[in-house]
């Protein structure tokens, strides 16, 4: 995914459209509050098996321009001035030609938070010494002091500079660029607003349906939720600014105009107990339960903002770092989900979020769950599509969703080691698998075939939805002890079938998949027995309770 993320930023040949950057690199992320002094500890083996991969890709495969350093550490080096990841790693050993800018400020933390170095000309020269080309921020201000203190050379200066204007030049900033002439109307055009529109339809996921949906645009329905009506909800963090937001509550009212009514309640404060300041606390709840009690169907919108998940010190952040403190709704919210359910009426629960929620009080007591992610500004329209059934979900979801209580099983978030975590290592039971996602369609895989290049396989879609589905490959190694706990993502296919259609496929297997990572951080050949999995979802008994279903298997040698 990331490979075809740079290629759609930067082209395919001729002049560069725009520099993709790869980051944070690497062995980022862990408390935010910490990131500025915090040391990544990563072993040999988690290194090569999981946070380097992706990366090596990027450079190797998609030809990505520019790379990003990390704030923290990484075992013992700051990532923005770090030679083993830097000089020997990203252009020694992947061959990188591009350049490598800082994380906005880090250079300065390596004298005021990581300790590594006692001064500003210090600091500089480790990173520009290291392989970092550019610094965001100011600290390069002081590369002249570094100079005079024979702490850096003229020519090292020069190498930075030529990577950074050979990177100009590939963009055609000299020369001009057929980019040039794109107008300021391409903006917002019609294509570019119908693309957004499909990327929004595929990437929400349905976790769950007892047959309430798709819903019939006829009778009363009550909206209620702090993100209802909420243009934050729509757009995450790190955004532009829309001509037209459509929030959830619009394309719901838009959807059934003219067929029914639409009664809405706020319901509560996204994380505070009122809405209102000077108010009692639960200010709108009373609303938000007539409002339930008057519908036919309620329709209950909640999760976070960029408040709740964000960047450290983001603007107008709750919580200061960025992080959450667990994985539940905030409490005004599960207030308000209690009681809204209390009432009885049919419910399905509309979630925005940007990472894992436990919402197992809606699992077990709500008629359906759409996660809508932050769904872009026209995001509510593609929301309603899919709640009437315009359109059949399809999305998967990219990590796994940890129930609550397994926080006291993970490790701490400042322990870096992959054990225990992810779906290549819990051996929990998850609220919600990686790779799970229901649809309105009944598709069915059969006739599994495998080489090690590729799966070949029949879908067919025996139902009257046409409909999107994702093809998953899962590969478990039967006889090394270096494997993962559990079968690895080693291939997937997005398709489309009409109903009644049937389609042979063929889903290329990643060439990784059938080798290893020793403790060392060598990867070597599997053990020659494998176990490849295809379906729509995980080979793991949560996602076969959750959908009824077990994936197709084969042996491969």
């Amino acid at each position: 995914m990331g490979q075809a993320y740079v290629r759609g930023l930067q082209g395919q040949g001729g002049t560069m459209k725009a520099a993709a950057c790869a980051k944070h690199f690497a062995v980022h992320s862990g408390p935010e509050d910490l990131r500025h002094q915090f040391d990544a500890v990563a072993s040999p083996k988690d290194m090569e098996e999981t946070y380097l991969p992706a990366f090596e890709d990027l450079v190797r495969k998609a030809g990505v321009e520019a790379v990003m350093g990390a704030y923290n550490r990484t075992n013992g080096e700051p990532c923005c001035g770090s030679k083993t990841l830097l000089t020997d790693t990203l252009r020694g050993k992947w061959g990188f030609e591009g350049h490598v800018v800082s994380d906005c400020w880090a250079i300065r933390d390596f004298h005021t938070g990581h300790m590594v170095t006692s001064t500003p000309a210090e600091s500089v020269s480790l990173a520009l010494r290291s392989g970092c080309d550019v610094n965001c921020g100011n600290s390069y201000y002081h590369l002249l002091d570094a100079l005079s203190q024979g702490l850096i050379t003229e020519e090292q200066i020069t190498e930075a500079a030529v990577r950074l204007f050979t990177t100009r030049f590939l963009l055609g900033l000299f020369d001009g660029s057929e980019y040039d002439d794109i107008p300021y109307t391409a903006i917002e055009c019609p294509e570019h607003l119908r693309l957004a529109h499909e990327a929004a339809l595929e990437a929400c996921v349905l976790l769950k349906n007892d047959g309430l949906l798709p819903l019939k645009a006829e009778g009363t329905l009550g909206v209620i939720g702090p993100n209802a009506n909420s243009r934050g909800a729509l757009i995450g963090n790190y955004y532009g600014t829309a001509s037209r937001y459509v929030t959830v509550l619009e394309g719901i009212q838009d959807r059934m105009a003219g067929h029914g009514r639409v009664l809405y309640s706020e319901g509560c404060h996204l994380f505070a107990d009122r809405v209102e300041p000077l108010a009692q606390p639960d200010d709108r709840l009373a609303e938000a339960l007539a409002v339930a009690e008057n519908s036919d169907t309620v329709i209950l919108v909640l999760g976070y903002d960029e408040r709740l998940e964000g960047e450290e010190r983001d603007e107008g952040n709750h919580c200061g770092s960025g992080d959450k403190a667990d994985l539940l709704l905030p409490a005004p919210q599960r207030k308000l989900l209690d009681a809204v359910l209390a009432v009885g009426k049919p419910t399905v629960v509309v979630l925005t979020a940007g990472s894992a929620v436990d919402v197992s009080q809606a699992q077990e007591r709500a008629d359906a769950i759409l996660l809508a992610w932050y769904p872009g500004a026209g995001g509510g329209s593609a929301v309603a599509e899919l709640l009437f059934g315009d359109v059949s979900p399809s999305g998967k979801l990219p990590v796994t969703f940890y129930k609550n209580e397994a926080l006291n099983e993970l490790p701490d978030f400042t322990d870096y080691r992959m054990a225990g975590r992810t779906y290549r290592y819990y051996t929990g039971a998850p609220l919600y698998p990686f790779g799970y996602g229901l649809s309105y369609a009944d598709m069915e895989l059969s006739e599994l075939s495998a080489t090690r290049e590729r799966a070949k396989l029949t879908v067919q879609n025996k139902s009257a939805f046409a409909a999107g589905e994702v093809v998953q490959l899962y590969i478990r190694d039967e006889g090394s002890a270096d494997a993962p706990t559990n079968p690895v993502l080693c291939g997937f296919l997005r398709l489309r079938l009409e109903p009644g259609e049937t389609r042979l496929v063929s889903v290329p297997i990643d060439p990784r998949a059938f080798t290893v990572v020793t403790p060392s951080g060598e990867r070597v050949p599997g053990s020659g027995r494998w176990t490849l999995y295809a379906g729509f979802g995980q080979p793991d008994a949560r996602t076969a309770e959750l959908t009824g279903r077990t994936c197709l298997s084969t042996e491969i040698e």
